[in-house]
């Protein structure tokens, strides 16, 4: 069959007669029509004829053969049509899954739900299963103020969004990931039936706990070989589920570190050879009172922002500085003030050793918005804080107050209510800083009897002590924080009091990780912990963990036998 005539112009119509003809390759037809518009192609398109070209910047090529890209404002026969034309795609690689074995089946507890409201898309693309005495439970505790009862509530609204989404089936399981949570995976099972389980005699069948470990125990025999796992906070739970075979875990999310003793310290001791290895890659300069030197090599890597650096070697001289710029494999590093000395006492307050002359070079810097100190007994957290703020605040006008406050947590029985207004109801509770501040007013000797009670007077005026308790909503402006015992703060507690500073005020946040007296927090979940950690090598945050106690010989002993 012959091949229809070419059109005598552009946008024609075939006739009737010829629309029967057999379809030609689309590279003929390209052809033919480069053939009968040559005269009238516009220099342009020369181009585009044998190059590609990525259309509205997605990301599969599309070549223009012998025709031209639309342009804005172009229509009717101005207009050249796009003819996309496929191309050879380089072999697309698998995106890496985190799925390692078969997804397992995780019996949440009561407690997991209370203590981390967000744990249900937590698990990543594994499945979570939640008895019906689970809800009920959650039932009982969402009555009041407490953290607890705020928890429960929010898992209850969890648990409704997820339950209302489109296309929710409560009996096929809720998809974790329809309420913009795009890391959980899995699914959301109900107990929406009786499970047959055999529990020995010895476990009473209507408590709440031998319940869950019941249908544990059912599920474990419907699902075989798939891996049923109990997760609780309840260390006597996971007993009892290990000594009936049962696999369970504690829940591990809340934990910012798995050992304490990975916590970041806040200094790094220079290698023997630091001298010798860096002497040919080293710059040095000198500004003001301080010393700065630049530096190379494998060392780098392992540096962070304000982390502090010390060089202590026989017989040759030491080095303290801090790291203040990091860039690719170069790092720059700066010495620091000397406040071991008398003559930069501050307050009347000389640090009396290393980590502590580390600790009030953050504390001066006013490029420094949040310092954690970390230490035990008797390391001067409180006093070096305290007197660095009374300096910034009287002498240099820095902040306007100092404001204190700290965890309400007893170490024994509660005492009850207490009475007055907010600051008398605090006092019991500030008694390290009326210590420490005894100790401040007697550093000015020279003033006399009069003297010195009108400096405490004033100290007390410019120092306010507020509850934890009333944070919320609040905002300080050129305000010295000082947060103390924060290691029994919960690591939601923590966003809620750094959050609430504006511009120039400074956070000081002091705690002895040893020392927890809050039920159900570790070293790896605290606060402080979570602080330190998502606060490390950001330009304007520092921490530094005091390790030597100088309160007392009798105190630095206890701390080390008991």
């Amino acid at each position: 069959m012959p091949l229809p005539p070419a059109p005598t112009k552009r946008a024609a119509l075939l006739s009737t007669d010829v629309l029967d003809a057999p379809a030609r390759s689309p590279s003929k037809a390209a052809r033919k029509t480069d053939n009968a518009d040559s005269g009238r192609k516009p220099p342009v398109l020369d181009l585009f004829d044998n190059r590609t070209v990525t259309a509205g910047g997605g990301d599969h090529p599309v070549a223009y053969k012998g025709k031209e890209p639309p342009r804005p404002g172009r229509t009717g026969e101005d207009s050249y049509e796009k003819e996309s034309i496929s191309l050879p795609q380089p072999a697309l690689k698998p995106k890496k899954t985190r799925r390692i074995g078969p997804a397992k089946l995780f019996v949440l507890d009561t407690n997991v739900l209370m203590h981390d409201p967000m744990c249900l898309f937590r698990f990543e693309e594994h499945d979570i299963f939640l008895p019906m005495i689970v809800l009920e439970e959650l039932d009982g505790h969402k009555k009041g103020m407490t953290e607890v009862a705020r928890n429960a509530r929010q898992t209850s609204r969890t648990l409704d969004a997820l339950a209302g989404a489109q296309g929710a089936d409560i009996g096929k399981g809720l998809k974790l990931d329809t309420t913009g949570h795009p890391e959980a995976g899995g699914c959301l099972f109900f107990q929406t039936k009786p499970l047959d389980y055999t529990l020995p005699m010895s476990l009473p069948q209507g408590k709440a706990d031998n319940q869950i470990l019941g249908v544990v125990e059912a599920l474990r025999k419907e699902y075989a070989p798939r891996e049923v796992v109990l997760v609780s906070k309840d260390i006597n739970m996971r007993v009892k589920a290990r000594a009936l075979g049962l696999a369970t875990d504690d829940y591990q999310n809340d934990k910012t570190l798995e050992d304490g003793d990975l916590l970041y310290a806040g200094s790094l001791a220079l290698p023997a050879d630091f001298w010798t290895r860096q002497s040919k890659t080293i710059e040095s300069w000198q500004q003001g009172s301080h010393t700065f030197y630049r530096i190379t090599g494998p060392i780098v890597a392992s540096l962070l922002i304000n982390q502090f650096v010390f060089f202590e070697a026989p017989g040759e001289p030491p080095l303290y500085a801090r790291v203040t710029e990091i860039r690719a494999k170069t790092a720059v590093l700066k010495t620091l003030k000397d406040y071991n000395h008398l003559k930069n006492a501050v307050w009347g307050v000389t640090t009396r050793n290393r980590e502590q002359n580390f600790a009030m070079n953050l504390l001066m810097d006013p490029e420094v918005d949040f310092v954690t100190l970390a230490g035990t007994a008797g390391t001067g957290k409180t006093l070096m804080a305290l007197a660095s703020g009374l300096t910034q605040v009287l002498d240099d006008r820095r902040y306007t107050e100092i404001i204190m406050t700290r965890a309400t947590v007893s170490v024994g029985e509660d005492i009850g209510f207490l009475p007055g207004t907010e600051e008398e109801k605090m006092g019991p509770w500030m008694g390290a800083l009326d210590d420490n501040l005894e100790v401040l007013g007697k550093t000015d000797s020279g003033s006399g009897e009069w003297g010195r009670a009108a400096t405490n007077e004033l100290i007390r005026s410019r120092i306010k002590v507020k509850s934890m308790n009333f944070m919320r909503g609040r905002t300080f402006l050129n305000k010295y924080v000082i947060i103390d015992e924060a290691q029994n703060l919960t690591p939601k507690q923590m966003k809620t009091l750094i959050t609430r500073a504006g511009p120039g005020t400074k956070i000081i946040c002091m705690g002895n990780l040893a020392q927890i007296d809050t039920p159900y927090l570790t070293e790896g979940s605290s606060g402080m912990t979570f602080a330190v950690d998502r606060f490390k090598g950001w330009p304007h945050g520092g921490h530094i963990t005091l390790a030597r106690g100088e309160r007392s010989r009798l105190a630095d002993f206890a701390s080390e036998v008991l």
